[in-house]
């Protein structure tokens, strides 16, 4: 595990509700100068949803724009488009796995810049098993169901995160790179049947491709302790509303944190209408109930502190530009509180 004490330093989970990158990258600074995030911008263009915009050379992936929608087509062979993606994960060769402009403005805007005075800088992957459960073939069948789409999944991320950590580094020696994984929320349940050993070994294998900071994101309630027994550096989270959730695995929190482990407490909600009625001083507040939880059950208050990030609740391409910016303002606002107790 890489040697990382934030200490309340604020980044965010990575997508924003402009248009035009570089204005979302002219806020991303502003509010996040410590850990800047590189903005996915899904308005922009369909190219730029999460589930698009990491597909650009995986096997049989057809994008339909008129329906928005993506699927793998599995009626022809794809025999010789898999080889290619073994044998690039087997040479590690990134070089074909590249983000395009028209799929991620906010990055090339991102990695064209500076990176100014900031710690590190942050990128995200959309997670396999998420992307195989979301995406499906010809005929509507998770993709993830499919062994050989399956681990054909895995290797494809694992180099498209190697490629983006190899250009995020050149701007800063510090990476951070998050899996984003909203469907692990929807493990165990009668909808989905995907055992722990395969979510596991899936999400390893495109860690794997990371060797800076890496971390998972869920903006909901999953097994946690199935996450914190991975690799992963930084365990991400939707502390706004499930803060709760995460006291239940307090061992596994103690065992992560006394390792090194950062948490990220999305504690800066990401709906237009918590944000009307939220302050700094009340975030905070529900930010001290949080830790409360673990204390409570053995985890030092200092060791919560030190390994703490603050960022919002989930992304923020949903709601408003104006609300996008006040969530920022307030997780920087949070973000400067925890880093002076850090320092007492």
């Amino acid at each position: 595990m890489t040697e990382f004490k934030p200490c309340g330093l604020a980044t965010a989970i990575g997508s924003m509700p402009n248009l035009d990158a570089g204005d979302a990258l002219d806020v991303v600074r502003k509010y996040l100068p410590d850990i800047p995030v590189w903005p996915q911008l899904p308005k922009r263009s369909f190219l730029e949803n999460m589930y698009v915009q990491y597909s650009e050379g995986f096997p049989g992936v057809v994008l339909d724009h008129e329906n928005e929608r993506i699927y793998i087509d599995r009626s022809e062979s794809l025999d010789e488009q898999l080889e290619r993606l073994y044998q690039a994960h087997i040479d590690n060769d990134i070089g074909g796995y590249a983000l395009g402009a028209d799929y991620a403005a906010g990055f090339h805007a991102f990695v064209g810049s500076e990176a100014g005075t900031a710690v590190a800088v942050k990128g995200q992957v959309i997670g396999p098993v998420s992307w195989g459960l979301a995406v499906t073939d010809q005929d509507r069948r998770s993709i993830i169901y499919d062994d050989v789409l399956a681990d054909a999944v895995a290797k494809h991320l694992r180099l498209k995160a190697a490629w983006q950590q190899s250009r995020l580094r050149k701007i800063c020696d510090r990476t951070v790179v998050f899996l984003d994984e909203p469907y692990l929320t929807s493990l165990g349940s009668a909808f989905v049947a995907v055992s722990d050993e395969k979510v596991k070994e899936m999400i390893e294998e495109v860690l794997s491709g990371i060797d800076g900071l890496k971390g998972v994101h869920c903006c909901g309630v999953t097994d946690w302790s199935l996450l914190l027994s991975t690799s992963i550096d930084i365990l991400s989270f939707d502390a706004y509303n499930y803060a709760q959730s995460l006291s239940l695995f307090a061992d596994d929190v103690k065992a992560f944190v006394d390792r090194g482990g950062t948490i990220g407490w999305g504690i800066v909600p990401s709906n237009e209408d918590a944000l009307r009625i939220e302050t700094e001083e009340s975030l905070m507040y529900r930010l001290d109930e949080a830790f409360s939880l673990l204390t409570g059950k053995g985890i030092a208050l200092d060791d919560l502190l030190k390994s703490c990030l603050i960022t919002p609740s989930c992304g923020l391409a949903s709601i408003a530009k104006e609300a996008a910016y006040a969530a920022l303002e307030l997780v920087n606002g949070i973000s400067q509180l925890v880093k002076k107790r850090c320092n007492k």
